[in-house]
């Protein structure tokens, strides 16, 4: 039994953020991802926002979820609809999802000057729309918005607010502290009311604008919240949202909380860098818990203290978070990491296997020149069959070439290429147009394939992102390719890095379909 439940928002509050933007691809593995963690609410967004999450609700059904709850997000009816009218409502129920979050006003301010109705108009907005939508869903959620702050300004209305929504039948309570102000005293003054009044499961929902996001989440545990809400690595509005990568950990190993199992926390850090690289930043490397130097150690009596005892400079043991223990200058870690990461391919090493060192080598070397395989899983598990020498060379590249030709302004730009291969001796030559350079080499790779590998035309190009890994040599500069791919049943990454942005997709492309036959190899 967990003692907190974690609520994740990114896919809504921390699409809020400056600079970040998932497609729908990227919101599905992101799902996936979040529930391999352990997180125990999903929230997609808002329905009726934009045609994505409209989309979103109807693929996330298909996925095959076994602990994680997905949520719909809306507000309380408008003020001129009855609930069974309200445009919104039902397009939460359309969604038709197993929780439905609605967010409604408690701070008078906001009443008064924003939708400019009376006070009481309002808690029966809260009251009648929690309750038409309890009777038509399992599980409703209610966001008292700007609580705090509401609480300061008129103790008495925003209490008032609660209890309206637990008369309407609130399976959850949140109390928003939505400016990102308050300090900690300030959370469990207010909460020692709402606990007088309130016999409804309460949660915290924190924004960070006084980087006190997790302090006051954590003050609110202590005062006997169950549920906290935040995104993974504070991605949010303004100066973003609750750190879950910080929370989680500060909760599960310093309070004593139970929010994952140990497994699922140890994937804390992976899923960290797997955001970023959705979102296409460079990761925070200084993020507690699970950024690069979260356990790195420099100075000479750090060095000299953790060689003996990794307690005299780590606060908690890194490896729990997935995350593990670097001595700048001359790095002694990382065998673990990849013991650990070749376990969960099924693949079973020994700290002293060769394959391991000759693994880690080689990552080394690669990341030097600026590949990441955080979000490229499956360039990750090629390097691990290669170092075991079970990679098969599935063709030899003869030769490729790549046209862009654009004909006059009006028209939009041709691609096509052209490649040929050699499988097994046997020499293959494939043409073909496409949607921009990269879709027309990766269809006439596929092409000239088929005829040896009939399932590579099983494989899509889902996403494809670049990053330039130097900005001081402008368009001269190395790039990053992220791809991901899918089949019928699967999705995966895959990365390459090259001067020649054709040259790195050209990477991704073939470590794709290699990734492809090897899985299929796999399930035969």
């Amino acid at each position: 039994m967990k003692d907190v439940l974690t609520y994740d928002t990114t896919l809504r509050d921390g699409c809020q953020a400056e600079d970040i933007s998932f497609t729908l691809e990227d919101k599905l593995r992101i799902v996936e991802k979040l529930e391999e963690l352990g997180v125990d609410y999903i929230e997609g967004g808002f329905p009726g926002s934009n045609p994505r999450d409209a989309d979103f609700f109807k693929r996330v059904k298909k996925l095959r979820l076994k602990g994680a709850k997905i949520a719909s997000f809306g507000t309380t009816r408008k003020p001129s609809a009855k609930p069974g009218q309200d445009l919104s409502l039902k397009m939460l129920l359309e969604a038709d999802t197993p929780v439905v979050t609605l967010v409604g006003k408690t701070w008078d301010l906001h009443v008064k000057d924003d939708l400019r109705i009376s006070q009481k108009a309002n808690l029966e907005m809260i009251a009648d729309s929690i309750a038409y939508m309890k009777e038509r869903v399992s599980e409703v959620v209610f966001d008292a918005e700007h609580f705090f702050d509401g609480f300061r300004s008129n103790p008495d209305f925003a209490l008032e607010c609660l209890k309206a929504a637990q008369e309407g039948g609130a399976d959850w309570i949140v109390l928003c502290d939505t400016n990102g102000g308050c300090l900690p005293g300030r959370i469990r003054e207010a909460i020692a009311r709402v606990k007088e009044l309130v016999r409804a499961p309460l949660g915290i929902h924190c924004h960070n604008d006084g980087e006190l996001a997790v302090a006051n989440t954590l003050a609110a545990v202590e005062m006997g919240v169950t549920q906290v809400q935040g995104t993974i690595n504070g991605f949010g509005e303004r100066c973003g949202n609750l750190n879950l990568c910080s929370v989680i950990p500060d909760l599960q190993l310093k309070m004593g909380k139970r929010c994952l199992e140990p497994e699922q926390l140890k994937k804390l850090r992976e899923v960290s860098h797997f955001f970023y690289e959705l979102v296409n930043m460079i990761p925070n490397k200084h993020q507690p818990y699970v950024g690069d130097s979260a356990f790195a150690h420099k100075g000479g009596m750090h060095v000299s203290g953790i060689l003996k005892n990794r307690l005299t400079y780590e606060h908690v043991d890194p490896e729990l978070v997935g995350n593990h223990q670097r001595v700048l200058v001359s790095d002694l870690a990382g065998r673990s990491n990849i013991v650990y990461k070749a376990k969960e391919y099924g693949i079973e090493l020994e700290n002293n296997d060769p394959a391991v060192q000759k693994v880690l080598k080689r990552i080394k070397e690669l990341e030097s020149q600026g590949y990441e395989f955080e979000a490229a899983e499956a360039s990750f598990e090629l390097l691990i069959q290669e170092a075991l020498g079970k990679k098969r060379k599935n063709f030899h590249l003869i030769g490729f070439r790549v046209i862009d030709e654009k004909r006059n302004e009006q028209e939009p730009p041709i691609s096509e290429a052209t490649v040929m291969v050699k499988v097994d001796g046997v020499a293959e030559h494939a043409a073909a147009m496409g949607n921009g350079p990269v879709n027309a080499l990766d269809q006439a790779l596929r092409k000239a394939l088929a005829k040896f590998y009939p399932s590579v035309q099983e494989i899509e190009l889902l996403d494809y992102k670049v990053r330039v890994l130097s900005s001081g040599e402008g368009t001269a500069a190395p790039v990053r390719v992220l791809i991901e791919s899918g089949d019928k049943k699967d999705r995966w990454g895959t990365v390459g890095v090259s001067h020649n942005v054709i040259d790195a997709s050209w990477q991704a492309v073939v470590d794709s379909i290699d990734y492809k036959l090897y899985k299929d190899s796999k399930n035969k």
